[in-house]
């Protein structure tokens, strides 16, 4: 495992005050932050560093009078909880709630619901300078009735842009957000309504037109040929649009899974793509089967300035960040899952990029990586 000079956990679930949720008055019973993860990050006019947190708010005791529990925003009713028969769901996995009758085709409620909260750090990252819990950012829409997760933000032209995953039995997309000041934000709607994760906008324009990384999600993949260099599942693919609205997927992929990395399950994007010296540097995940447990590492890319089709550099072979137990020791007793390190923000900062993560779905991870490291 790799390690850095700075490195650490800067807010945990306990640093979270649920008085200001948007869930209370509405929904009576107890409950308690899940996680407080897989922050979005850009650096405020004042150059402090803005986190938008993704707070994932759930019951304390969700089973109550014969039956489990789910939180749902509902737009005529506000926040309100479904019931279903203890009997007649799969809870094996402690993010969701698997509904049998829809077997094989994977329905679920989720044990949680997400909203976004704004943290505010010191320039480098060292310390909370303010929890901005009046700039809550929770559902608004039909689209948004599971909530709101993985804020990515991007500084596009001297303004911020944040998509963030809308979760729904409508659809499952990708909105987008703006910002004059990056605190106060608009929804600005749906721009994939699609199944996709992971929108990661470029931080500047390529030949006049604006471009992002997407992930399609899926559950149908087809082989691969046999003498190919990738495994068949999903791809990290290009798009392009004139206005921020309207995309245009490209017609080849960006970064596959490679046949002789580990990362064989699947990967995504990570970190809004920044422009440096060598070309737009990228940090994605990859993620590897163990078991039944799921082992989610950071990599990274660098592709060329002009044609970002063109991959000067990838690397699969050596993850920058790992999950590190050390680091989350003093939480252990709120840790749900093991092995994910879920990277979601980077700034620049001289010599340096300043890398905001989300830890095991629980906390928020800031780390200081030299430029060093991405060949720069």
């Amino acid at each position: 495992m790799k390690t850095y000079s700075f490195d650490k956990i800067i807010l945990k679930p306990n640093d979270i005050d649920l008085a200001f949720s948007p869930l209370r008055g509405q929904v009576n019973e107890d409950t308690y932050v899940l996680g407080a993860f897989n922050p979005g990050m850009s650096r405020l006019p004042n150059r402090n560093l803005i986190l938008m947190v993704r707070v994932a708010e759930a019951l304390k005791n969700p089973i109550f009078n014969g039956k489990i529990h789910s939180i749902r925003w509902d737009v005529r009713k506000g926040f309100v909880l479904d019931a279903y028969n203890i009997d007649e769901v799969d809870t094996s996995d402690p993010r969701e709630i698997i509904i049998k009758k829809h077997l094989p085709t994977p329905v679920s409620a989720l044990t949680s619901l997400s909203w976004i909260l704004p943290v505010e750090l010191t320039k480098d990252g060292n310390r909370i300078v303010k929890i901005h819990y009046d700039k809550i950012i929770a559902p608004q829409k039909g689209y948004q009735e599971y909530g709101i997760e993985d804020a990515r933000v991007s500084f596009i032209n001297d303004k911020y842009y944040m998509t963030t995953c809308s979760v729904s039995s409508e659809r499952h997309s990708t909105t987008l957000y703006s910002s004059e000041d990056g605190l106060n934000y608009k929804l600005e709607g749906i721009i994939l309504d699609h199944q996709n994760k992971d929108m990661l906008l470029f931080e500047g324009k390529i030949h006049g037109k604006y471009f992002a990384l997407t992930r399609p999600l899926g559950s149908l993949y087809f082989a691969t040929p046999p003498d190919s260099n990738f495994n068949p599942g999903p791809s990290i693919n290009l798009a392009q649009s004139p206005d921020l609205l309207h995309w245009k997927p490209l017609d080849e992929p960006c970064i596959r899974s490679l046949k002789n990395s580990s990362s064989t399950l699947k990967i995504g994007g990570g970190t809004q793509p920044v422009l440096t010296s060598a070309g737009w540097l990228v940090l994605f995940h990859g993620v590897e089967k163990q078991g039944e447990v799921e082992i989610y590492r950071t990599y990274w890319a660098i592709l060329d300035k002009n044609n970002p089709q063109n991959i000067i550099h990838l690397e699969m072979k050596k993850p920058l960040l790992e999950a590190n137990p050390n680091l989350t020791n003093d939480i252990k007793d709120q840790i749900y899952i093991e092995n994910v390190v879920f990277t979601t923000g980077i700034v620049e900062s001289d010599d340096k990029f300043i890398v905001a993560s989300g830890e095991l779905d629980l906390c928020c991870r800031i780390t200081h990586i030299p430029k060093s490291a991405f060949l720069i």
